[in-house]
């Protein structure tokens, strides 16, 4: 939902947690810099989720790392809508790729990767990685390029 900062919800409020998934409560706010390229990253190690099938606990850290182009998202809505997941059950792979593509709907960057550092659960550790290039784009390109070197 795009709003102008006198207009921002969550932001200087007091906070309101949602019980389950909830892509209603991410805001944006205008990128002033438009002019040039850079990197927003925004690091939440605190992130839980539920497993779908035993109802357990997963724990990760979760890093965004984007190229804004008009809009932007604001970091506490962004940190309201990641503990969202709290209560919501789904893999690892899919909440990594369930948070990319919400924020692509709400802020159409130029280029953004969503990493999962989770926890090991039975001896093993998951690290989904999921990332876009705006098509037509040099950001494509830098997103082929990104995926092929990710470790």
């Amino acid at each position: 939902m795009d709003r102008t900062k006198d207009d921002l919800q969550a932001l200087g409020r007091k906070t309101a947690y949602s019980q389950d998934y909830d892509p209603g409560v991410l805001e944006t706010f205008e990128n002033k810099h438009r002019d040039n390229d850079y990197w927003v990253r925004f690091n939440c190690p605190e992130f839980t989720t539920l497993c779908p099938i035993t109802g357990q606990p997963d724990f990760a850290e979760i890093r965004i790392s984007y190229i804004p182009d008009v809009r932007m998202v604001e970091s506490k809505s962004l940190k309201l809508y990641l503990f969202s997941f709290r209560s919501h059950g789904d893999f690892h792979e899919d909440c990594v790729n369930t948070i990319m593509k919400d924020l692509i709907r709400l802020m159409d960057p130029k280029y953004i990767e969503v990493t999962g550092f989770f926890t090991p659960r039975g001896g093993i550790s998951i690290y989904p990685y999921a990332n876009y290039g705006r098509p037509g784009t040099k950001y494509e390109a830098l997103a082929e390029q990104r995926f092929a070197s990710h470790e």
